[in-house]
């Protein structure tokens, strides 16, 4: 299995801070989505950076980059326009709690 990093680029500076009630319901909708497939198996971590910029980080597995992508793009805050994705190749080298 594969590993890729995704990126989320929401619409403009301070959006966590800023966010409409239209837009706090996708992003609601969209870390629900990210339990699941964090219980699934699929996905390995996920957060925000903070600060001005906020953009998204998702590392998943996936068998390919198809289905990586199929997944980033069925992601609720692409489908709904309010983040562009960005898809990446990734290899997990260190993480703690796992041996290299």
């Amino acid at each position: 299995m594969a590993e890729w990093i995704y990126f989320l680029h929401t619409p403009r500076e301070d959006f966590a801070a800023t966010m409409t009630p239209d837009e706090i319901s996708v992003w609601d909708e969209h870390f629900a989505r990210l339990q699941r497939l964090l219980a699934e198996g699929t996905l390995i971590l996920a957060g925000p950076t903070l600060g001005r910029i906020n953009t998204g980080i998702a590392v998943i597995e996936a068998p390919d980059e198809d289905a990586a992508r199929t997944i980033m793009e069925q992601d609720p805050a692409i489908l709904s326009g309010f983040a562009t994705g960005e898809l990446r190749g990734f290899r997990v080298s260190l993480l703690r709690g796992r041996a290299g």
